[in-house]
Formats: structure tokens, C-alpha cells, sequence
């Protein structure tokens, strides 16, 4: 049996899967923000109960908004700060005693498309987190390129690419200015909007507004299929990806898989793309499955 756990800014998600993919069992519930000791008592809580109705131990992944630390072994980079410097994967094997093993939430998500899902059989895969932060992950032959660094697929904090006079360049929470995370996020979007009209809205209520003919909404969601295709266009030049998978709620726009192929080649150095862009096949459930499959 294997037992993924996604530890997310607001909900920690348990899976326990058979060999086959087989969901045994599934469940959410939110996370203790704030309070380290008791994000680790609720995963283990959730493991134990897991083993307990089942009747079995798992082999057990965690799936985290951060990573861990070549340097430290302790966590890094994770936007649920209370995590930062914490010896997250020691902690857990202490508690749990077996081995855990860690990975970024964007490369189990990539995992699990590579594996089962949408991207199931292709040699190289990118996974794109675009919620309400920016990040990706990078499999190859169903293997997680995890990096030197431990940065592997950290997509989001790089400049968006071929910016136009036009485009408003952005703080970025890392300290820098203009990454792809700050315009294709879905906070980043809610940002734009709020430059360009003073209001305060959705992501969900700003398609809306487009798809009902708002000039200021559509103009904006025309400009993200066009700094999308150039983000990912930067990618398929480094990578050249077979399949490229979106997750994060702004995967859930449909405009953008048709409309961001028919932009990207213009910057992609080749006669021809051939990379698919593809909606996941899990859902937001697929970083919990990725986790399992660690």
C-alpha cells in the first residue's frame, strides 16, 4: 500500500493507494496554520488512522509548498512559512518510524500526471502549478528531477519573458520584480485587474467578465494566454517537454489550451511544436497521488 499526504496552505489530503492506483481511502482536513507541532501531530493522525481502518502499513510520501535543503535537511522556500527550518522529514520518520520521503507539491503533481494521468507514457513531463502561487516540476522517465539545489522546475521565479513596454512588472514576494509568478498566478492576475481598473475581483469573476463582453476583462485574460505561451515557450526551449500539464485553478480556464499552442511557436526555437498542453486528469487531486507514488 502506498499513503500520499499533500500539506497544503489550508487542508492537509491523505491518499492510500494499492499498487495499481487503486484509491483505498481519501480524506482532507485543514491545516493547523501557524503551528508546526500540530501540522506534524495531524499527518500523523491521519496515518495512523488510515493504517487503522485499513489493516495495513504504507510506504508513505509527503507532497510540500516548499522543499527540503541540501544543504540543512530542513525546509525551504515554502510559502506556509511556519515550515521554514523545520526538520519536517526527520520529525515525521521519528514519529512515524519509517522512512518518509519529501518532495516538492508541483513535482508530485507532475509525478502523478506522468505516471497514471494525463501525460501517462510520455519521456519528459512538466507539471505547472498556477494557483495561487507559481511553480513547476520536471519527470523524466517517471523519475522526479529533483536538482542540485532542490529547485527543479522552479519555473515561477524567473522573468516572464519578451515583456512588452505595456506589461506592469511587478514585486514578486522573493524579493524580485516581474516573475512568471506574478503574472500567472491567479493572485497575480487578480492583481493586474486591480491596476487596470481599481476593482477587486476573482479570477472566477474576472473570465466571467470577459466571456460577457467586458473590454477590460478580456483584453486582460487575451494578455495571460500571451505571457503564458511565453513563459511556456521558455520552458519547451530548455526542456522541449512532450506534455506539458496545467494544474492550479487557472488550469481550469479551457480558452487557455487552445489559445496558448496557437501563440507559443512564435518563441520556441523550431520549425514546429509538437509539445501538448493538457488539462490534468486528477484534478487537485493529483499532487496527493503524486506524493504516494514518491
Amino acid at each position: 500500500m502506498r499513503i500520499g499526504i499533500d500539506l497544503g496552505g489550508t487542508k492537509i489530503e491523505i491518499i492510500a493507494m494499492d499498487e495499481t492506483g487503486q484509491v483505498l481511502l481519501q480524506k482532507r482536513v485543514p491545516t493547523p496554520r501557524g503551528d508546526y507541532p500540530a501540522t506534524v501531530a495531524a499527518i500523523c493522525r491521519l496515518v495512523e488512522k488510515a493504517e487503522q481502518v485499513l489493516g495495513q502499513q504504507g510506504s508513505l510520501g509527503v507532497g510540500i509548498p516548499g522543499s527540503v535543503s541540501h544543504k540543512t535537511g530542513k525546509i525551504k522556500n515554502a510559502n506556509s512559512t511556519w515550515l521554514i527550518g523545520q526538520d519536517l522529514q526527520g520529525d515525521l520518520q521519528t514519529a512515524l518510524r519509517r522512512e518518509v520521503r519529501l518532495a516538492n507539491d508541483a513535482n508530485c503533481f507532475a509525478l502523478s500526471e506522468a505516471v497514471d494521468g494525463a501525460a501517462k507514457g510520455a519521456e519528459v513531463v512538466f507539471g505547472v502549478i498556477i494557483g495561487t502561487g507559481c511553480g513547476g516540476g520536471v519527470v523524466v522517465n517517471r523519475q522526479v528531477v529533483n536538482g542540485i539545489n532542490a529547485i527543479g522546475g522552479e519555473w515561477g521565479h524567473n522573468p516572464l519573458p519578451w515583456t512588452r513596454a505595456e506589461d506592469e512588472l511587478m514585486e514578486c514576494y522573493c524579493g524580485l520584480k516581474g516573475c512568471n509568478e506574478t503574472f500567472l498566478s491567479g493572485s497575480g492576475v487578480q492583481a493586474h485587474y486591480q491596476k487596470r481598473t481599481g476593482l477587486s475581483k476573482t479570477v472566477q469573476q474576472i473570465e466571467a467578465l470577459s466571456q460577457q463582453g467586458d473590454a477590460v476583462a478580456e483584453k486582460l485574460m487575451r494578455d495571460y494566454s500571451l505571457w503564458l505561451a511565453k513563459g511556456l515557450a521558455s520552458v519547451i526551449n530548455l526542456l522541449d517537454p512532450d506534455v506539458i500539464v496545467l494544474g492550479g485553478g487557472m488550469s481550469n480556464i479551457k480558452r487557455l489550451y487552445s489559445e496558448v499552442p496557437e501563440l507559443w511557436g512564435d518563441w520556441v526555437f523550431s520549425d514546429e511544436v509538437s509539445t501538448r498542453l493538457l488539462p490534468p486528469k486528477y484534478g487537485d487531486s493529483s499532487g496527493v497521488r503524486g506524493a504516494a507514488w514518491l
